[in-house]
């Protein structure tokens, strides 16, 4: 079995590009629609999707999965943190392509140690 994963662009989500014109969100939407149309087995979608961006986008049919790349990279715990609406860990991006093995990819705390060591696990 294949599945097709699409990355939105990201100027809508942050109003800004590289090169090019900005498009707009009924433009990535229409996009995103069209893909989702033409291929008929399971869909992913990334690329500056939030916790509630997320649930909708599957919840309205626009994808089955929807992948977190950045959130993932500075939140190791995303799955918990979205799970009990906790706060997320703000991402460096300037430290993601970067000659450290070390900073940026793993130094982000996870939840417990953000809350000096208590254990978020009971609230599962």
């Amino acid at each position: 079995m294949c599945y097709l994963h699409i990355t939105q662009p990201r100027y809508t989500v942050y109003g800004q590009t590289e090169s090019g014109r900005h498009g707009t969100a009924e433009e990535e939407a229409q996009m995103i629609r069209t893909w989702r149309r033409a291929f008929q087995g399971p869909f992913m979608s990334s690329g500056g999707y939030t916790r509630d961006l997320g649930i909708e986008a599957v919840a309205q049919g626009d994808a089955d999965l929807v992948s977190y790349g950045r959130l993932f990279i500075s939140n190791p715990d995303l799955f918990l943190r979205f799970k009990i609406g906790a706060p997320l860990t703000k991402y460096n991006r300037a430290t993601f392509y970067t000659q450290d093995p070390v900073v940026g990819y793993t130094d982000y705390p996870f939840l417990s140690q953000e809350q000096g060591g208590r254990s978020t696990l009971s609230r599962l």
